[in-house]
């Protein structure tokens, strides 16, 4: 089997195709955005350049091609979104058998969370290509959310315009387990929600933060007005801090509150506890 991976170099992207890659039942092509040093991958994956702004490389790097593994673009909304449809495209015109994709699970256009909407989009475009296709909608990452959790570390406060959301965290290598699962399965044409083990508040991660790192930490509920001055205050990017903002009102929303078994009917495993994940990147 010919299994193709996007965004390789990223650290999702990445751990899936080392995943795949130990398995002696599959080629893996990485995709990549620019030329990297040739230690970057394992020598029997094969690299391909291929940026998702190039349809031709995105047709020449999927040639041949059994399964892809669609890792989402980033930056900007209608970026993402154009992106993702140059590759639908191209594996469309290819005949790729079969696309897991990652997704999320706040998949909804109704959202207030712009890449709620990338996602869902993302989703009706391959459902509607006709190519066979699977979807990993993952939870939040706990790598991605203990950025603010560091901070509330030197400060001692856990500052977010969440309310009483809830969001069952998820580690980041559970997601790239599941894709792999999904990748050398047979095409499911559902959803599978990659959550945490547990679905908790804002006032619960900063708790569990303090059992885990030994530092008290305390939440603070901030209005949406607040938390946008300050980020903007401290040179943030004005795209990432509406990503941010519209992400946080999907939290407020409760879209976040979920935790299903599909990881580890998927897998054979059970996801990473928030505490267990923090302990061990402490």
């Amino acid at each position: 089997m010919r299994i193709a991976v996007t965004g390789a170099a990223g650290s999702l992207g990445g751990r899936v195709v080392q995943l795949l890659g130990d398995r002696a039942d599959v080629d893996v092509v990485a995709m990549t955005r620019r030329k990297l040093p040739a230690e970057a991958f394992p020598p029997q994956v094969e690299v391909a350049v291929a940026n998702y702004a190039d349809p031709p490389a995105l047709r020449a790097a999927l040639k041949g091609v059994d399964t892809l593994v669609l890792v989402s673009s980033d930056g900007p909304d209608a970026q993402v979104l154009l992106h993702h449809r140059n590759v639908v495209a191209a594996a469309t015109a290819e005949g790729v058998g079969h696309v897991a994709a990652l997704s999320s699970v706040d998949a909804d256009v109704a959202s207030p969370f712009c890449y709620a909407v990338v996602n869902r989009l993302t989703e009706d475009l391959l459902l509607s290509s006709g190519v066979p296709c699977s979807f990993a909608r993952a939870s939040l990452y706990v790598e991605f959310f203990q950025a603010w959790l560091i901070e509330a570390r030197t400060t001692g406060l856990l500052r977010l315009p969440a309310a009483d959301g809830r969001i069952s965290l998820v580690a980041r290598d559970d997601v790239a387990r599941s894709l792999a699962a999904l990748a050398v399965g047979e095409p499911t044409g559902r959803h599978h929600d990659i959550t945490g083990p547990e679905s908790v508040d804002l006032a619960g991660i900063a708790s569990i933060t303090t059992e885990a790192w030994g530092t008290p930490v305390a939440y603070v509920d901030i209005p949406d007005a607040v938390y946008c001055a300050e980020t903007a205050a401290s040179g943030l990017d004005p795209w990432w801090l509406y990503a941010f903002s519209s992400m946080f009102a999907s939290v407020r929303e409760q879209r976040w509150d979920r935790v299903r078994d599909d990881y580890a009917q998927l897998t054979g495993h059970s996801p990473v506890a928030l505490r267990d994940a923090l302990s061990a990147h402490g």
